[in-house]
């Protein structure tokens, strides 16, 4: 692999740590607040069901954690398997794409 594409991951793995760091501090905020004032599931449903903001909040916690976790793995598997190649690559791209999708399902389920 180039030491532009490299780079690149390098960002991106900043990137989205930074931006699942804000999405934990907001996730977990939100549940202190639900659970401090007593909201019930049905109630906290009530809340999101159909709330657009909390849609795209959501949906890019997903996305972030779609990028992070495979870009993660990869070097854990460099080190500690020897795994290299395409097959690598497109083993993490699968799983990238199974936590993406199984992500959204979740958003979706809350949201609609």
């Amino acid at each position: 692999m180039s030491a532009k594409a490299q780079s690149l991951l390098w960002i991106a793995q900043r990137a989205s740590a930074a931006l699942l760091a804000l999405c934990v501090i907001v996730h977990l905020v939100t549940i202190i607040y639900a659970v401090q004032g007593g909201l019930s599931a049905a109630e906290i449903f009530g809340r999101t069901r159909g709330n657009v903001a909390w849609f795209v909040f959501y949906s890019i916690f997903v996305l972030g954690v779609a990028v992070h976790a495979p870009i993660g793995l990869r070097s854990v598997f460099i080190e500690w398997l020897g795994w290299r190649g395409r097959s690598r690559d497109a083993a993490l791209v699968a799983f990238a794409a199974l936590l993406a999708w199984m992500g959204m399902r979740a958003v979706f389920a809350v949201f609609a």
